[in-house]
């Protein structure tokens, strides 16, 4: 993947991490076992030190920055959903950021707390631990059930797994022009969106 250093200070991946070969990463970044970075995401750090913490994902698209002299951080198990974008905060163990949403400088985030999609953090901030914030800007609105807990670590799971499965089968391959007659699919845990798993144990 295309890795730089700035001012000598070079990125840091641990081998049991996964990166996919199209993100960017640029100088003050520390990724630590278990991660997954997915396709197209940017990890600039050249003003302050952005990190990923143990099992934690930061999918496709997604950016992290910050101020300088400031620290981004993703704590363990932290799950950082698509195209989110996460500016001089931190991330609490376990807790997840829907799709497209933005966290502002100095906003803190709870552990287990989730951040529903499109949400704007403003700088700040403070989500507490094991509590859902949707909107723009975000507002608590309530506490998280135990089921949504479970579902959301169950998720983190899958990520965690699919660094494994990367980094021991993706390849760089030609496609082909049409699907084989026979054409597996893929086998992997059974994972469903929340509102289907709610749905399921009705």
């Amino acid at each position: 993947m295309p890795s730089y250093a700035i001012d000598g200070i070079r990125p840091v991946i641990h081998p049991d991490a996964f990166v996919h070969p199209t993100a960017v990463l640029i100088g003050d970044v520390i990724i630590r076992a278990g991660v997954y970075v997915g396709p197209c995401a940017a990890l600039r750090g050249d003003f302050g030190r952005l990190v990923l913490e143990e099992g934690s994902n930061l999918q496709d698209t997604c950016v992290m920055h910050g101020f300088p002299g400031t620290d981004t951080i993703v704590e363990p198990n932290g799950h950082i959903g698509h195209g989110a974008v996460l500016h001089g905060c931190r991330i609490g163990d376990n807790a997840m950021i829907g799709m497209n949403s933005v966290i502002m400088d100095n906003a803190e985030v709870g552990e287990s707390a989730i951040v529903a999609a499109c949400a704007f953090v403003k700088a700040n901030s403070r989500i507490d631990a094991r509590h859902l914030a949707v909107g723009s800007p975000a507002r608590v609105v309530r506490e998280l059930s135990e089921d949504e807990i479970a579902w959301k670590t169950e998720g983190t799971r899958t990520y965690q797994e699919l660094a494994r499965r990367s980094r021991d089968t993706m390849v760089e391959v030609t496609p082909l022009n049409e699907p084989e007659a026979d054409r597996p699919r893929l086998q992997v845990s059974d994972y469903e969106p929340l509102f289907a798993a709610r749905d399921s144990n009705d």
